[in-house]
């Protein structure tokens, strides 16, 4: 089973951005879901890779990966938390 890779920024002046990725940390947290903080603020190279995957250029953080496949964004992780569905969601089921 592949690491589930959470990119995220150290730098933003986006309070809400920050809540986002807060709810994220203390979620995986509390369930005890194991994962790797990448910090593309700190990286341009992780910052290009999530893009890449993506396939989108201008997309922001916070996004969720297992491995090198891409989960979604913090609406589709809100999403999977509301219908209780998050480890479908990072595809640790």
């Amino acid at each position: 089973m592949a690491a589930v890779n959470y990119y995220y920024s150290s730098v933003s002046s986006n309070l809400e951005l920050k809540k986002n990725q807060q709810k994220i940390e203390m979620i995986l947290d509390s369930k005890k879901i194991p994962y790797n903080k990448l910090d593309v603020a700190a990286d341009t190279d992780l910052r290009d890779k999530m893009r890449g995957i993506i396939g989108d250029p201008k997309a922001l953080p916070p996004q969720l990966f297992n491995g090198d496949t891409y989960c979604g964004d913090f609406d589709a992780f809100e999403e999977a938390l509301e219908t209780e569905t998050l480890e479908e969601f990072l595809k640790l089921k």
